[in-house]
């Protein structure tokens, strides 16, 4: 799916006012995601970290999950921030995450250079594990 560019531009300024509550008093690296929903609601989600790292969440899976809470199913784009020279792209876990409910979901990276990234989660995660390998 094509997003129109006030689309790009509000779900991008939603991640980056999302970067602003992350926790992140071990990385310093404050993220933030915003998720574009089939019904056209936008979730946001930060990065929140924890003394025993392991247990700390991704922006991107705050978003996800905050979205699933709401009720949406359907994931059309996510949106990235990052206070970085260059986007920084989703980890794995994320993409991981995101296939379940827009495996063709528009994924937008953008940071503080004001540079962009745009892609889809299936050419991030080719071969992606999901709903159709299960019996």
């Amino acid at each position: 799916m094509s997003l129109a560019p006030a689309q790009r531009r509000r779900l991008i300024a939603a991640a980056r006012r999302a970067a602003q509550a992350a926790y992140a008093p071990y990385s310093k690296f404050r993220v933030g995601a915003a998720v574009l929903t089939r019904s056209g609601k936008i979730h946001t989600g930060c990065n929140v970290e924890n003394a025993s790292y392991g247990l700390s969440n991704c922006a991107e899976r705050t978003a996800v999950f905050t979205a699933v809470a709401g009720g949406e199913r359907k994931i059309v784009a996510v949106a990235v921030y990052t206070p970085t020279r260059k986007p920084t792209l989703p980890c794995g876990a994320c993409r991981q995450v995101i296939n379940e409910f827009g495996p063709k979901a528009v994924i937008l990276c953008a940071c503080r250079s004001g540079e962009r990234l745009e892609t889809t989660l299936d050419q991030l995660l080719p071969g992606a594990f999901g709903r159709r390998n299960l019996p």
